[in-house]
């Protein structure tokens, strides 16, 4: 009995051998875990970028300013004139923070009276709420002088989601990981399906063009993504009180490049597999990535810079800056623009690939 099971390990050995695709997933998986959680992943929130809104515009405010990006937690990206170009910086994703320093500053400082700043915070991501204020706390609690009565206090005030709640930051951000998750997956199996069933055969003997083959694999399944993203953003409302303060309209129009993207992605996969077993791997092994590296679960500005590059390539990095700047902070067009052109260029370019990689011709 023993010497038959041998006999059957060996044969799995042997077909394992011949995957090469399983293979390679069994010895790339650990070692992209090991890169991602020991190296891109940090929970310790820094360079978080900073406004400046100085109504003093002193020496004094200036060294402040200064001493502040001096701790590693803030990166200062600009100076302002008032609270709106802080919001609509807030809704541009182009800053999460910003210190607003009071008119008579350095005056109150020389004469001993205290002075209270105030420190604007994106509160749509929680673990950037209490790094933000915490550093800049301890900071001016370090600069004042309660015995002379120059005491320098902190006014938090957080934006979007003043109660901390988590299920504002993560439920717009499922619409974009859940999207991913389906579109990537049931699109990767669809040549590897064909190929399985044996009826690549006609659609190589068709007068169908590569680009038409890949454009009708895509369309039936973007209604089924905006059914998905409906429910969501539903249940979301319903079950967990999440705001949709921006325009919804847009927020669809603007999905359909996403959707796309990930449809591009998922029909690019399985030009790549040879059965669906291999396509849903590489879908399993993308969605990792994705989760840790596009903002969804850790804040994108304390990864490391190789890190956040590859994060820039991933569709899903780009749609959660549009979903959470929609429904959180009502981001406008103008705003989001940016994201957009990632989307659009990163559609392009997938569409581009897998049109070129799909052969009408039997392997």
């Amino acid at each position: 009995m023993m010497r038959r099971a041998l006999v059957i390990a060996q044969k799995e050995l042997i077909q394992l051998r011949r995957d090469r695709m399983t293979l390679a997933m069994m010895v790339a998986l650990p070692l992209v875990q090991l890169l991602l959680f020991g190296y891109a992943i940090n929970t310790d929130v820094r360079h978080i970028p900073t406004l400046v809104y100085d109504q003093d515009r002193s020496v004094a405010s200036r060294e402040l300013t200064r001493s502040l990006e001096a701790t590693g937690f803030y990166d200062l990206v600009g100076e302002v004139r008032g609270y709106d170009e802080i919001s609509r910086a807030f809704g541009a994703g182009r800053a999460r923070a910003a210190l607003v320093v009071p008119p008579r500053f350095a005056s109150d400082q020389k004469r001993g009276r205290p002075t209270t700043l105030q420190l604007v915070v994106d509160g749509s991501d929680p673990q950037i709420v209490a790094s933000a204020t915490n550093t800049a706390a301890s900071l001016l609690g370090a600069r004042s002088r309660p015995a002379s009565g120059a005491e320098i206090r902190l006014e938090p005030s957080i934006w979007y989601n003043p109660e901390q709640r988590t299920a504002v930051f993560v439920v717009p951000g499922l619409v974009g990981v859940i999207l991913t998750m389906t579109m990537v997956m049931i699109t990767a199996m669809a040549i590897a399906r064909e190929r399985e069933r044996g009826t690549l055969e006609q659609l190589i003997v068709s007068p169908v063009q590569r680009f038409e083959l890949i454009l009708g694999k895509i369309v039936p399944f973007v209604g089924i993504g905006y059914v998905q993203m409906t429910i969501i953003l539903l249940a979301g409302r319903w079950v967990f009180d999440v705001p949709l303060s921006g325009s919804l309209s847009m927020l669809y129009g603007m999905a359909l490049l996403f959707i796309a993207a990930n449809l591009a992605l998922g029909l690019f996969f399985s030009t790549l597999a040879q059965t669906q077993q291999q396509a849903m791997q590489m879908s399993f092994f993308f969605l990792l990535p994705n989760i840790l590296l596009s903002g969804f679960m850790f804040p994108f500005e304390s990864m490391p810079r190789p890190a956040q590059w590859f994060g820039q390539a991933l569709p899903l990095t780009h749609f959660l800056r549009i979903v959470r700047g929609i429904t959180l902070k009502d981001a406008g067009l103008v705003d989001l623009l940016p994201e957009l052109v990632w989307l659009g260029g990163i559609l392009g370019a997938l569409v581009l690939l897998t049109s070129l990689r799909f052969s009408k011709k039997l392997a």
